[in-house]
């Protein structure tokens, strides 16, 4: 028997289905809610509100589950390389051997920018902030490819797709360079995409050597960003395409939304707060203490999670990387220092245990990405590298299931009918 909700306003009942999701999610669908009653719903943040049904991420904040497509985010990260979890979140199944060398062939293929894109990065000063260098240089992809994509051509969509895969790592990584005044680099075409990603980001002339052990902590980073359900941006890529923008202007509006503090930029506040305690002069315990202090205005940045409400599956995966990259590398940074202090007292201090405070991904990750060498605000770019594949993976999904254009209602709280005073009367 199917099940049903029931509404009552002004006496009146109104019966909604209920739908189940496949792990026994329930959503009381109101798509006539507003046609039969007259009301809508107020949700602020859409926190209780599904904008879809998707087949895409599951995440279970109490659990701390999280998987792409079915498969746990602890086996694609231990087994998987970032291509093929690209090619999973996107098409829907691991790849096999000859699927994914040419889905790696044809990225290689496209992964050449034109120069004329060098005059669009080259009009940026050194002030601009990367994010909104690489929102506007992903955004004029469109210029150099005006052609619109034909959803009903899965050539098409293929080809958009490995495109904007090509592309998006060069921007990223020319973007950290125009910010060095270095010179820019292609990808090359004979080593693996994160290999490139950073060989393009780290060339002094003609020669980069390569760190296996870092080139496997940000393979595992990528991976771990890769898609997180409907979140801000990923949200932000559905509405936008939901009014049939195309894919790489949809991408533009998911990096922006990425870069707010409160969604992608939060490792990069991580390591501005590690840089507060350095300057106070890195004690450790009194940042503690304060973060306990409910009249301190003072958080820990990087501890909890607004969606796990017990551990972050991703920060246990990524937590052994950080330690082996910071050993393998012998980076000598107080900065560093006093983040191993902070987790040490966070995983050990009852204050945190009792209100599963536990260092999150985006701690560890902006750790690594200082040991690496990588500049605090280029984090949130890195970021937005490694979560390309699941907004593509949503675009195409929304646009497949031929969803309507977003367009949420509001309850008006303004004035009521006025009359119009001419402007001597005001």
């Amino acid at each position: 028997m199917s099940k049903v909700a029931t509404i009552e306003i002004d006496g009146k009942k109104y019966e909604f289905p209920v739908v189940v999701g496949t792990e026994n999610e329930l959503a009381i669908d109101i798509k006539q809610l507003r046609g039969q009653t007259g009301a809508i719903t107020l949700d602020p943040g859409y926190k209780n509100t599904g904008a879809c049904e998707s087949a895409i991420t599951f995440l279970d904040g109490e659990k701390g589950i999280l998987r792409y497509r079915g498969y746990s985010i602890e086996e694609l990260a231990e087994k998987a390389d970032f291509l093929e979890v690209c090619y999973l979140l996107i098409f829907g199944e691991l790849p096999n051997k000859s699927q994914l060398q040419k889905f790696n062939t044809d990225i290689l293929d496209q992964s050449i920018v034109n120069e004329d894109m060098k005059t669009v990065l080259n009009g940026f000063p050194e002030s601009a902030h990367p994010m909104g260098v690489l929102s506007s240089l992903t955004s004029a992809l469109t210029a150099f490819n005006p052609k619109s994509v034909n959803v009903e051509s899965e050539e098409d969509m293929y080809r958009a797709i490995v495109k904007i895969l090509a592309k998006f790592p060069v921007l990223a990584a020319w973007t950290l360079r125009q910010k060095k005044s270095q010179a820019l680099y292609n990808k090359d075409m004979n080593i693996g995409y994160v290999e490139s990603l950073l060989k393009m980001m780290f060339q002094e002339g003609k020669t980069y050597k390569l760190n296996k052990k870092v080139v496997n902590a940000l393979d595992k980073l990528l991976i771990l960003h890769a898609d997180h359900e409907q979140n801000c941006s990923t949200s932000t890529v559905r509405i936008v395409g939901s009014s049939h923008a195309g894919l790489f202007a949809s991408i533009s509006a998911g990096v922006s939304a990425l870069w707010g503090p409160l969604h992608g930029g939060a490792n990069q506040a991580v390591i501005e707060m590690l840089e507060e305690i350095k300057a106070d002069g890195g004690d450790t315990s009194k940042f503690i203490a304060k973060a306990k202090d409910k009249d301190d205005p003072f958080r820990l940045m990087g501890f909890g999670h607004r969606v796990y409400k017990n551990f972050d599956p991703r920060a246990k995966i990524i937590k052994k990387a950080a330690d082996e990259v910071l050993e393998q590398l012998g980076v000598e940074d107080p900065i560093l220092e006093i983040a191993k202090g902070l987790e040490k007292a966070a995983l050990e201090d009852e204050y945190f245990i009792e209100r599963k405070l536990y260092p999150n991904v985006d701690f560890y990750s902006g750790i690594i990405y200082r040991a690496m060498g990588i500049p605090t605000e280029m984090f949130t770019v890195m970021f937005a590298v490694g979560r390309l594949p699941g907004w593509i993976a949503q675009w195409r999904e929304m646009r497949l299931r031929k969803e309507p254009i977003g367009r949420p209602r509001q309850v008006y709280i303004g004035e009521n009918h006025r009359k119009f005073k001419e402007i001597e009367n005001r």
